[in-house]
């Protein structure tokens, strides 16, 4: 909901997308083919040194259901089944791999003005189970999630976090690693007009007092084109030039460099999304 808490995968997300989305070191094509119909064709290849994976994925909406089903290079089909609305507020999805029969799982997210539950479990005979949730409102929320492997009967995961929203800044502190690690991030609107936005991270191990951060800013040099910047503590300094050349279509180019490594290449990478 609009005015209700976020999913706890959502807690420093703004962040994080500002530092590591669209950055791509190899060269990737994406064609989308939307339909009024409610069928819609999307395939994927992605060329990582000399070899080439790629995907092809069909989604068909019907009413409150979506169904959508991938088949790659390795001839794995996936599927999943989304129905939303399933009782008020509630959204489930039943999802499977094929040939790996035990790679089914159903996903169910309630969302409420003031909380958000996600729930997911493995369908197989020793299932992993796996909960999110959150509490408060659009501004402040205050979550946690745990998963649990009922084969080995311990815990996967137990993390806890806290983030706060308001229209031109986000933070958000989120206890990790089973409590092992916090991490803190910041991300800033320091000018709308021009789309200039900044970003920080910063990571804190307890067993070895590790720091580690990542800073980086976003710049919208005109109505098409967005320049994204990245400095990390490992010394390694990345750079994005994103420009939309039709409506929907964009081409990003991506280079990154290792300060450390004298003797290394940047990496560049180019990726290509075409939207008819």
């Amino acid at each position: 909901m609009a005015n209700g808490p976020a999913p706890f995968s959502d807690i420093g997300k703004q962040a994080k997308d500002l530092l590591t989305k669209d950055y791509n070191f190899d060269h990737k094509f994406t064609f989308l083919v939307p339909s009024p119909t409610g069928l819609g064709l999307t395939a994927t290849g992605v060329k990582k040194d000399q070899i080439f994976i790629g995907d092809i994925c069909t989604q068909y909406k019907n009413g409150n259901t979506t169904v959508d089903v991938k088949v790659d290079t390795y001839s794995k089909v996936s599927t999943k089944v989304t129905v939303n609305e399933i009782f008020s507020s509630t959204k489930a999805a039943l999802s499977f791999d094929v040939p790996d029969h035990k790679s089914g799982k159903l996903d169910v997210q309630y969302l409420h003005n003031h909380a958000a539950i996600n729930s997911s479990i493995g369908l197989n005979p020793a299932p992993l189970l796996e909960v999110a949730a959150t509490l408060g409102d659009k501004n402040l929320v205050l979550g946690g999630e745990i998963g649990f492997d009922t084969a080995s009967a311990s815990f996967t995961r137990y993390n806890a976090g806290i983030g706060f929203n308001k229209a031109d800044f986000s933070a958000a502190l989120i206890l990790m690693d089973k409590g092992k690690a916090l991490k803190a991030s910041y991300i800033h609107s320091v000018n709308p007009l021009n789309g200039i936005v900044v970003a920080a991270e910063m990571t804190h191990r307890f067993s070895s007092y590790e720091n580690s951060f990542t800073i980086g800013s976003s710049h919208a040099i005109d109505p098409y084109t967005r320049v994204k910047t990245r400095f990390s503590d490992n010394g390694k300094v990345a750079m994005l030039c994103q420009n939309e050349w039709r409506p929907k279509s964009l081409i990003t180019v991506s280079a990154e460099y290792d300060t450390k490594a004298i003797n290394a290449s940047p990496k560049l990478g180019l990726a290509l999304a075409l939207k008819p």
